[in-house]
């Protein structure tokens, strides 16, 4: 180890800036093709990406993607990758797993929409309350929709105007979960485009795991409800303490707010997700992401007792817009693949590979960062792993924060691009699909073992 080096999470910081110049050569080396395309065909897209989002890849410039089957990716250059980011929890089950990509192919011969429901939504329906539990269930396409239309339920039955959120939360782009503890005070979040309303008037930020924050919060009287990962996911990965999700319910009860359950990143902890494998009690449940094995789909589901709640609102409301609803949403597509998800693909055959090469991935990461004496941890629920540039574990959002290093990820991330691993990029996220093979699992320690033996030597 350099003596004296200034060092980022115990690594010297000129390591990792030569570590991620070199690795940003051999990235722009090995993609000619891509590069070239790009520079033809990106100029007609603001920001040269259809999405900002895949600006946010450490790579120099975005791949191109050629196909993707199972957990297996291959760009316009052939590079191949073993893909442990799955489409950032879209494609978990693996890309095209072959029941979806069939029930994609008979459908449409029958249409994609008409804002009709199909003999496939009826089924879809049974089998949601068969793996999530008894709720009256309602479809969107995306869970960002899904959570909207979830706090327009809380706050219309509770008449109270505030969202609970944990401190570094994330459930999509919903205004209200845009903000963040600030010296005791909840704020918008920084870098928020556009926003011109106060947010501390419709949520209240809370630190997670901090059921006294929780009841302080609750005692105002002003919360509709408590929105929650059962896991803190896209940040780095925070765990709830043993006592958590029990005192959550029972204060949410106690002060009359509900409690939404969001399981779009978690529903990697097993099968029926966290809820089902740890026997959380939602009011609402909303799930998204990969439930419709990547076909854009999104569920949200009211307890019975909350449903009567909402129709009794419904029937003294005035005739109008309910601000819930996207035209292109319950489609039949979307049934088509859902109800083949549900049946074939999402199984306890499925979970049981999943978790298996989820814990191999684990221990695998866990004894390369012990070896090599690094300061960081390992974390994972289910078929969800990271690996955290820290010591752990992490207990809140503001430790979750700390614990980021952008420069050190990036320089993993593309490295292990190069060693053909694909990792997510927003954070250390690494998951393992049913179609993901213990060599690929493999590979991935070793290049990762590669890249801290020259950050440790």
């Amino acid at each position: 180890m350099d003596q004296g080096a200034d060092l980022i999470a115990g690594v010297p910081a000129a390591r990792i800036a030569a570590l991620a110049a070199r690795e940003a050569d051999r990235y722009r080396r090995a993609r000619p093709r891509t590069a070239a395309a790009l520079e033809r065909g990106a100029g007609a897209f603001l920001g040269r990406v259809p999405m900002h989002w895949m600006k946010d890849w450490p790579m120099p410039f975005p791949m191109l993607v050629e196909t993707a089957q199972g957990a297996r990716l291959t760009d316009i250059d052939g590079n191949a990758y073993d893909d442990f980011c799955l489409g950032d929890t879209g494609s978990m089950f693996g890309h095209s797993p072959l029941p979806v990509a069939r029930a994609i192919r008979q459908q449409a011969r029958h249409g994609l929409t008409y804002m009709l429901p199909t003999e496939a939504a009826l089924e879809s329906g049974r089998l949601l309350t068969e793996r999530f539990g008894d709720f009256r269930w309602q479809i969107a396409t995306t869970a960002t929709d899904a959570n909207r239309f979830a706090l327009r339920v809380a706050r219309a039955v509770t008449g109270r105007p505030k969202v609970l959120v944990f401190n570094g939360c994330y459930h999509g782009t919903i205004d209200d979960a845009m903000v963040v503890l600030d010296h005791g005070k909840t704020v918008a979040r920084p870098g928020l485009v556009g926003q011109v309303a106060d947010l501390g008037l419709t949520a209240v930020a809370v630190e997670f795991n901090d059921l006294a924050g929780v009841e302080a919060a609750l005692k105002t009287g002003e919360v509709a409800a408590v929105l929650t990962e059962p896991v803190m996911t896209n940040s780095c990965m925070v765990l709830p303490r043993a006592d958590f999700h029990a005192g959550l319910r029972a204060l949410t009860r106690a002060y009359g707010a509900l409690l939404i359950i969001d399981e779009t990143h978690t529903l990697s902890s097993g099968l029926g997700g966290y809820t089902g494998v740890n026997g959380l009690d939602p009011d609402i449940f909303v799930v998204g992401k990969c439930v419709a094995g990547g076909m854009p789909t999104a569920v949200w589901g009211l307890r019975p007792e909350v449903a009567g709640r909402l129709a009794a609102y419904d029937a003294t409301r005035p005739p109008g817009h309910s601000g819930m609803g996207t035209t292109l949403s319950a489609n039949p597509m979307q049934f088509a693949c859902l109800r083949a998800t549900l049946a074939e693909v999402m199984t306890p055959r499925a979970y049981a590979a999943m978790e298996r090469g989820a814990e191999r991935l684990s221990r695998g990461l866990a004894r390369v960062i012990r070896d090599h004496g690094a300061p960081w941890h390992v974390v994972g629920v289910g078929a969800r792993v990271e690996f955290i540039c820290a010591p752990g574990p992490l207990r809140n959002g503001a430790e979750a924060a700390r614990a980021h290093q952008p420069a050190l990820e990036a320089a993993i991330h593309v490295a292990l691009v190069n060693r053909g691993c694909l990792i997510a990029p927003f954070h250390n996220m690494m998951l393992v699909s049913p179609a993901t093979r213990p060599p690929q699992i493999d590979r991935l320690i070793l290049a990762f073992d590669e890249i801290l033996t020259e950050f440790f030597a």
